[in-house]
């Protein structure tokens, strides 16, 4: 068979039937000097309505205000070639999403002619990608969810079960009912947010406006906050000026937001960390920033923070818990009220600051609330002897110490520590003929607690059970694979914990 020459024309009359790509010469100033049919499919133009036209045409009005048509051809005189992805428009205005390829076309003496410019539409591809991942991101959120509403689920049953093993004891049914008090806050915490999540993305928000002195509900939130600040020895900073701070807002709504923010900053700065809480006025608007020296964000986490199912910190510790969308709602809590809310990081590591604005309105503050929280409860705690030793590992320390209380009430001999090296230290000399075991630690998994436990030829005896919220088929195969013995789903019942010992 003979090879087949391609002439000129007929590379011409490929180029131009082309269908599937935008392939278009510009000249050396980005104007539009050839078109064919695949341009037109994509960018809706003919070509006697585009050609000497500017490319920068396919641009939107922000890409045109960045100067971004000329910097792509700047960079691929000075690199060879340009790549990119991004928005570009259709005649008439429509956005698609476009893979972008700029290559300088140079004569003999290394002077640029002009530019081949190759554009494919990846709509369809990107629409795909964005279900795939809201697919992921909604079961991942579903599993947090389970795994949340279970842990609170777990000291209750434990509370009750004490409870009952002990009626007339008038300090375990104390005890008992602090316990499942706390955690049924902690339960109805996660519905509100839930339903506040709902109610704002359906827009079923009512706002109850009025001039509030926002200096008064910052010290309000912040004073809301003092038994977990004192408990994490945190150094939290309030600077407010003495003038005051009105805006037009809803008091419930305002606080609400400020209490994620703040809430934030807690639950995401180590023990021993700096929070600053500072309002002022930048011209017509008060500025609150909300800053922190705690894990901060990675960069390509930062302009996602506030976007529903979306949280930084996914690992299997999850040490704080909650769903992640106190930032969602956050934001659109401020934005429904005309504010504005923006945040910030320099890396990992490196704190996070979280800028309000709202425009500010004249007037005079009335009072400052100097409202005091009263100190927790001390939990009964009674552990008995028994011939069975069980340790107990939970960074969940309610959970922990309610079912520590039910299985002393039983008669065994129980231990309880709140993270996997103690664990693995204490277990070494200790030898527990059980050990229940969380997945989600503070420090290193229960997953790796257990497989170094396995490779201990003294604990060979001991039983290994997983006592946690995850319940997935893959977190089963973990727990499989690193060496435990069985599975207990929070709540946890005793009939299922007898077995185990029993055994």
């Amino acid at each position: 068979m003979q090879p087949v020459f391609v002439n000129d024309e007929m590379f011409r009359l490929l180029v131009e039937n082309v269908r599937d790509y935008a392939i278009i010469l510009l000249d050396p100033h980005g104007i539009v000097t050839t078109w064919n049919a695949g341009a037109e499919s994509i960018k809706g133009y003919a070509k006697d309505e585009i050609v000497g036209r500017h490319f920068s045409l396919f641009y939107t009005a922000d890409a045109i205000a960045r100067h971004w048509p000329q910097h792509e051809l700047k960079l691929a005189v000075e690199q060879g070639r340009f790549e990119d992805e991004g928005w570009r428009l259709r005649k008439g205005g429509a956005a698609f999403w476009a893979n972008v390829v700029i290559t300088p076309i140079k004569d003999d003496d290394g002077r640029v002619r002009g530019f081949a410019k190759i554009t494919r539409d990846l709509t369809a591809r990107r629409k795909i990608e964005e279900l795939q991942r809201g697919e992921r991101q909604m079961n991942e959120f579903l599993a947090m969810l389970a795994h949340e509403l279970r842990n609170p689920l777990a000291p209750i049953q434990s509370a009750l079960d004490v409870a009952d093993l002990r009626p007339d004891d008038p300090e375990t049914t104390r005890w008992a009912r602090t316990i499942i008090a706390r955690q049924t806050r902690q339960l109805s915490r996660l519905v509100d947010d839930l339903l506040d999540v709902s109610r704002i993305t359906r827009g079923k928000i009512s706002l109850q406006r009025e001039a509030l002195d926002m200096g008064e509900v910052l010290h309000g939130v912040v004073e809301s906050f003092r038994s977990a600040i004192t408990a994490r020895q945190h150094t939290v900073v309030v600077d407010v000026p003495d003038r005051p701070l009105l805006v037009d807002v809803d008091p419930m709504r305002i606080a609400q937001a400020l209490s994620n923010l703040i809430g934030n900053a807690i639950k995401y700065t180590p023990p021993g960390g700096h929070i600053s809480v500072k309002a002022s006025i930048v011209e017509d608007f008060v500025s609150i920033v909300i800053a922190d020296d705690g894990i901060g964000m990675p960069p390509e986490l930062v302009p996602r923070v506030f976007d529903l199912f979306v949280q930084g910190d996914r690992g299997l510790e999850r040490r704080e818990g909650g769903l992640g969308v106190g930032l969602t709602i956050a934001k659109r809590l401020v934005d429904l009220q005309g504010g504005t809310l923006t945040a910030a990081s320099d890396g990992l590591g490196a704190g996070s600051r979280f800028t309000l604005g709202f425009p500010l309105l004249p007037g005079t503050p009335d009072r400052r609330p100097d409202a005091s929280r009263p100190a927790p409860d001390t939990p009964f705690k009674d552990v008995g002897a028994s011939p069975r030793r069980v340790l107990v590992v939970d960074d969940n320390r309610d959970a922990a110490e309610a079912l520590a209380l039910l299985l002393g009430a039983l008669g065994h001999e129980v231990k309880v520590l709140n993270d996997g090296a103690e664990a693995i230290a204490l277990s070494t000399h200790w030898q527990p003929d059980l050990m229940l075991l969380d997945i989600g630690l503070p420090d290193i998994d229960g997953f790796e607690v257990a497989r170094r436990l396995r490779g201990m030829p003294d604990l060979n005896g001991m039983r290994l059970v997983a006592c946690t919220g995850y319940g997935g088929d893959e977190h089963r195969r973990q727990m499989t694979a690193a060496g435990f013995d069985g599975h207990l789903l929070k709540p946890v019942s005793v009939a299922e914990i007898e077995r185990y010992l029993q055994s």
